[in-house]
Parts: C-alpha cells; sequence; structure tokens
C-alpha cells in the first residue's frame, strides 16, 4: 500500500506531535509514525513520571497550535517561585512577581502534553496517524524520499521529520554522527504524595553526591529528582518502598517534609548534540537533535523551540520538494541557541559537583550576590523563559 504526503513525522512524542500538527494546520499533508501511543487520559491515573517545566514561550507556542486549553482541562501544576541553593545561607530564588507576571511556568505531565496534540489529530484530515508501528527503512533519492513501516505501507513524501528521541533510529539510519558524553551520574525519577498542600515552587539543593530537586503537581503530588552515582541510583530503585521514604528523608532537605512513595524510575546523564541537523531530505528535531542535562528543566522547551522555528520558516513553504534552504536556515536559527543551553548547563553542573574548597565558597557566594543582583537576575530568568 503506497501512501503520499508532503511530510513524515518519525515520532509522535511531544515535539514530533507538536511539529506535524503545526504543518497540517499550515494545509500540508503529513503522516505521523508513533509505535507506542499514549494510553487515554484518566484523573484517577498514577502521575507519570515523565514531567516536564513548561516555559512562558512553550505555552505561547500550545496556544497558537489552539491545544493549550484542552490541556488545562486534565491536569498540571503552576509555577510561581524557583528558588536554588548549597548552603541554606546562600539561597537564590527567583519569583515571577520580580517580573509582573503571575507565574513562571508549569509543570505537566509528558503524556499529558502529547494527548492534547493528538486530541487536535483529529481535525485535520490532512494528517494521517499510523500508531502502533515502526519505521523499517528509509529510502532518499534527489526528488523524494520512500518510508517503509512494519505493517507493509510505504509512503512516499517530501521530507522526512526526525523526533523519535535521544537514540533516534531515523537519525542513525541516515547516518548522522553525534557528539556525546556521559555525566557519570544517573538520575532518579520518584513520584510521592506529601503532607504539605498545593506547593507553588521548584526548588533544587546541590550536595556533594549530586542535586536534589522537587517539583510540584497538582493537589498534593510531587517529582522528586535524585541525582547520584549510577551504582547508588541502582541501589535505591531495588528498595521497598518504605525504605525509599527513609532514604529521603535522611537526603532530602527539610523543604519536602514527609512524603509517601507512589512511582520511581531512572536513567543515565548523558549530553548529545547531532553534527549536523538534516541530511538529505531527513531533519532532526529536539532530542534527536540533541540532549542536556535535565538540571534546569529546558530539553522539552528547546524541543518546542526548534518547532516553533521550523514551523516560521516553513510558513511559506509551498512544498518541500527542494528543502536545503529551508533546512539550512533552521539549523542556523536553533543550533546556536541548544549549544549555548547545553553548555551553560554543563558549566553549573560542573561547577557545583566539583567538591574543591575554593570553589565551594566562590559558587555560594556567587548564589547569595545572584540573589540581590537586581535587573541582572531577572534577566536571567527571562532568557530561561523564552522572553
Amino acid at each position: 500500500m503506497m501512501e503520499h504526503v508532503e511530510c513524515v513525522v518519525v515520532g509522535g512524542g511531544m515535539v514530533g506531535a507538536a511539529a506535524a500538527l503545526g504543518l497540517a494546520q499550515q494545509g500540508k499533508r503529513v503522516a505521523v509514525i508513533e509505535s507506542s501511543p499514549p494510553a487515554p487520559f484518566d484523573a484517577t491515573q498514577p502521575h507519570d513520571l515523565r514531567v516536564s517545566a513548561i516555559s512562558p514561550q512553550t505555552v505561547r507556542l500550545l496556544e497558537h497550535l489552539g491545544v493549550w486549553e484542552s490541556l488545562t482541562v486534565m491536569r498540571l501544576c503552576p509555577l510561581k517561585r524557583l528558588s536554588t541553593w548549597e548552603l541554606p545561607e546562600c539561597r537564590t530564588t527567583f519569583d515571577a512577581a520580580t517580573l509582573g507576571m503571575e507565574w513562571l511556568g508549569y509543570i505537566v505531565e509528558n503524556r499529558v502534553i502529547q494527548l492534547a496534540l493528538w486530541q487536535a489529530f483529529e481535525h485535520h484530515p490532512n494528517l494521517q496517524l499510523h500508531a502502533n508501528t515502526r519505521v523499517l527503512s528509509i529510502l532518499q533519492s534527489d526528488n523524494h524520499a520512500q518510508v517503509e513501516l512494519d505493517n507493509g505501507t510505504v509512503i512516499d513524501t517530501q521530507i522526512v521529520i526526525a523526533a523519535d528521541g535521544a537514540n533516534s533510529p531515523v537519525r542513525q539510519q541516515t547516518g548522522i554522527g553525534v557528539t556525546a558524553w556521559d555525566y557519570r551520574h544517573h538520575c532518579m525519577l520518584i513520584n510521592v504524595t506529601t503532607d504539605y498542600p498545593q506547593q507553588d515552587i521548584t526548588w533544587q539543593q546541590f550536595t556533594p553526591d549530586g542535586p536534589r530537586s522537587f517539583l510540584p503537581l497538582d493537589g498534593q503530588n510531587a517529582s522528586l529528582v535524585w541525582y547520584d552515582s549510577p551504582a547508588r541510583i541502582a541501589q535505591l530503585m531495588q528498595m521497598p518502598s518504605t525504605q525509599l521514604e527513609k532514604e529521603i528523608a535522611t537526603h532530602f532537605p527539610p523543604e519536602v517534609g514527609s512524603v509517601t512513595v507512589q512511582g520511581r524510575g531512572a536513567f543515565p546523564l548523558t549530553r548529545r548534540h547531532a553534527q549536523h541537523y538534516s541530511k538529505g531530505r531527513v531533519v532532526l528535531m529536539g532530542d534527536s537533535a540533541h540532549t542536556i542535562n535535565p538540571l534546569a528543566g529546558q530539553g522539552v522547551n528547546l524541543g518546542f523551540k526548534d518547532v516553533a522555528a521550523f514551523l516560521e520558516l516553513a510558513q511559506d513553504e509551498h512544498d518541500f520538494s527542494a528543502p536545503e534552504k529551508l533546512f539550512n536556515c533552521y539549523a542556523l536559527k536553533r543550533k546556536p541557541d541548544n549549544l549555548i543551553m547545553q553548555s551553560a548547563m554543563d558549566f553549573f553542573y560542573g561547577t557545583f559537583s566539583n567538591d574543591l574548597k575554593p570553589l565551594a565558597f566562590l559558587r555560594n557566594a556567587g548564589l547569595a550576590i545572584a540573589d540581590k543582583s537586581g535587573p541582572i537576575k531577572a534577566q536571567v530568568l527571562k532568557y530561561a523563559m523564552g522572553l
């Protein structure tokens, strides 16, 4: 069976779904390939382990795509404050009020964002969804590409958007290399219920073993993030919930309060950046192009910035018969910004991972000074929020 479209999006997660929806709204014929469709939303379901801190810039994109309202009727948690420290007396806190804003952003489950985008697919007959299927091969020629699926379908297309994750099979099959290294830390995500009422702050404390973070969810729910050595994270993953709760009480700051563990998961921390953002008729977006240390929760926002940039450039394209100029402009617009954010997070992470006493003094003094820096502090926050 042969289908003909202008664009195939491989990966129907948050970034891929947003790109597909935006292109369909521009009138282009789009096919989305996704091997693991999201389960329907149910308010009684446990919270997903994967959550994102989305910025006001990302909210604007989701509003532009017409999905923000449907997302808000599911569940999310607005953020008003952000706090970070190593020593309690050297704490830096950012507050939305300093920018004259009501909120800094929102903590949202990844699946909720994905579902809101998928619900909008139904309103666009020019968008075809191929769920529960995988790409077997992509054959490129001078004027088109053919995408073969494992269900026997072959899709003839002008371009392929690879939004299929950090280990992107499409990127590998296309022969685009990556620059990567391991941070020698693993990250554990722990969903909990807390004794405290709904909170509007996310915070992060740096310790000699790695950061400890708190992300509020709706109601009295939260996501705790525990960075540590691979061996220590493996040990924590095997603990009964009651023992893990005692470890949290010992190793997290008192701000977390008493918690009950609801779920857990872990993954290694690895930085990747594609050496090229496109090759032939294939272009990369989101984690397939770049992964970042999740320290400040900027990964998904960078992916959505990829989408916004590509949609803006593609708006004036009647078709994708000659995509080289479009791809080059997209790479010039996004690669430097992604690299800057990756490098900034690496610098911050490296600085707070060093046990040298002079450096410890300097970084804590820096946090204390930053908290009093007024306009500079506000400008840093604006950049992080995409304002």
